[in-house]
Order: C-alpha cells, then structure tokens, then sequence
C-alpha cells in the first residue's frame, strides 16, 4: 500500500478521533461551568463583593439621593437617581463578574495548587476555559437581572419597551463580560500569591469605576479623565448601558453628545483581542517562581 492510500485510509480515523476529542473537551467544559457556578456561590467574601456588591451600591446611590432629579424627558419626567445609576452598576457588575472574579480566583487556584493539579488530570484545557467563562457569563446575567428587578420593583425605573435597546443590551452585556472575563484570566498572572490577589486586583477595579462614570457622572470628570477612561472597556460598556436604559435627551452628557454604539463594539472586540494575546503570552499552570 501507497503512502498516498495509508494517509488517505488513515484520515477518516482521524477526523473521528478530533471530532471526538472537540466534543468531549465542549462537553467536559459545559460541566465544569455548573462547578464554577456552584463553587462561586459557596464563597461568602466573592458574592458580596462580585454579585451582591452593585446591588448594594444601587441602593445606596437610590436612598441617598431620592431627592435629586439627574434631568428630565421629552414628557416631562424627573429621572432619578435609581434610574441614572441603574446602567453604571450594570456596566460595573459585567467587571466585577468577569475581571475582578476570574483574576483573584484564578490567582488562588495557582497559589493553592488547583492548577498544578488539574494539568495533571485529563481535563481537557479548553474546557477548564470554557468553565470559567461560563461562569461569568451565567454569574453576570444573574446579577444582571437581579439589578433590573430592584430597579424596576423597588425605585420604579421604567425599562425600555423597544426590542432594539434590549438587542443593544445583549450584545453590550455579552461582549463586555467576555472582554472582561479574558482580561481578568490576564490579570490573574500579576499577584504574586493568592493572598495578595485582593490586594492587587479591587483597587485597579475600584479607579476605572470611578474614572468611568461609575460613581460619578463622566460628563463632570475633567477632560483629560474622560480621555484616559476612554482608553479602558469599562467607560464604552457603561456608555453602552446608558444608551439603551437612559432616555435620549441625555445623550448631550456623553463625549461627543452621542451614544457612539460601533466605537463601543470595536473597543470592547479590540480589547478582547488584546486579553487573549497576553492570556496566551502569560498564563500558567504554575508561576515560574514557585
């Protein structure tokens, strides 16, 4: 027999055998997301400050002030501030979910030699990805409609009627917490130990919340603020937020008085690129120094 017809015989076979190996590694990782989520869930400290942190922060920012009116509609109606703040703790809530989540957790798994271990198993690489992105996703939606809920239940914020701005939700949510996500499995590789994660990964957290419109309103942070947050994904996803549950009329409020939804989508594509290019540079099993 040929070489030819060896190679020819041979590739069925193996076509089979990576279809096979593709589908065991996506079913491997659609399990381990229900492990991800179930595991994160178990972790007091993580819930508070990833899930239940922007719901705090919602109320907060609602009861405090109840009294303030952030400008008015076409119709004439006040929009509070459990309506102006509701967007920015989205935004923030996809952060916290993916970058500031994956980044500690990751970080501990590494210190505490989850990692090492599951390199020695056959669990499938990809799927240990799949997992932690699920995770993510499936944590950040729940946050996420457990925020629309308070807000519409609690502070009587009128969600959009219009299947346009619920689309521009889908893809701003999606996009954002996969952008964060990588960024977060990124950023894992910075602490030196599980123990100094926290301290290294909520304070770069908490500057771009404040530096993004998050806490305060972009269009009163100085210029030159507005221009270094432009730089980072959280300002375009909180932007994006805004787009579709604040009202038209304060659009005026945005850099360059406009909602800027393909400058959202080719920022957030760009820094998801840019978080997978250094994920693959920088992740490992194990740090080098251990």
């Amino acid at each position: 027999m040929s070489t030819t017809e060896s190679s020819s015989t041979m590739s069925p076979a193996r076509a089979s055998r990576t279809e096979s190996s593709i589908g065991r590694a996506i079913r491997l990782g659609l399990l381990r997301i229900g492990y991800e989520v179930r595991a994160y869930f178990r972790q007091g400290d993580t819930v508070f400050f990833t899930f239940l942190f922007p719901v705090v922060m919602l109320t907060i920012f609602s009861v405090s002030f109840s009294e303030a009116s952030f400008g008015q509609t076409a119709d004439g109606d006040e929009i509070t501030a459990a309506w102006f703040f509701l967007p920015a703790m989205l935004a923030a809530g996809v952060l916290l979910s993916g970058l500031q989540n994956l980044a500690i957790d990751i970080a501990m798994e590494k210190s505490d030699g989850t990692l090492k271990r599951l390199a020695g198993s056959p669990l499938p690489v990809v799927s240990y990805f799949i997992g932690k992105l699920g995770q993510s996703f499936t944590t950040g939606l729940l946050q996420a409609g457990v925020l629309l809920l308070l807000g519409f239940t609690v502070f009587q914020v009128p969600l959009p009627e219009n299947a346009e701005n619920w689309v521009t939700f889908a893809w701003v949510f999606t996009l954002g917490v996969f952008c964060s996500a990588i960024l977060g499995i990124a950023l894992s590789a910075v602490p030196r130990s599980g123990k100094s994660a926290t301290a290294v990964v909520i304070p770069i957290t908490l500057v771009l919340q404040f530096i993004s419109g998050v806490y305060l309103r972009f269009s009163d942070l100085p210029e030159w603020l507005q221009n270094v947050a432009s730089v980072f994904p959280l300002k375009w996803m909180a932007q994006g937020m805004r787009s579709v549950f604040l009202p038209d009329e304060l659009v005026v409020l945005e850099q360059n008085e406009s909602w800027d939804l393909p400058g959202i989508a080719l920022v957030l594509a760009i820094w998801l690129v840019v978080g997978l290019v250094i994920t693959s540079l920088t992740f490992r099993w194990i740090r080098k120094d251990s």
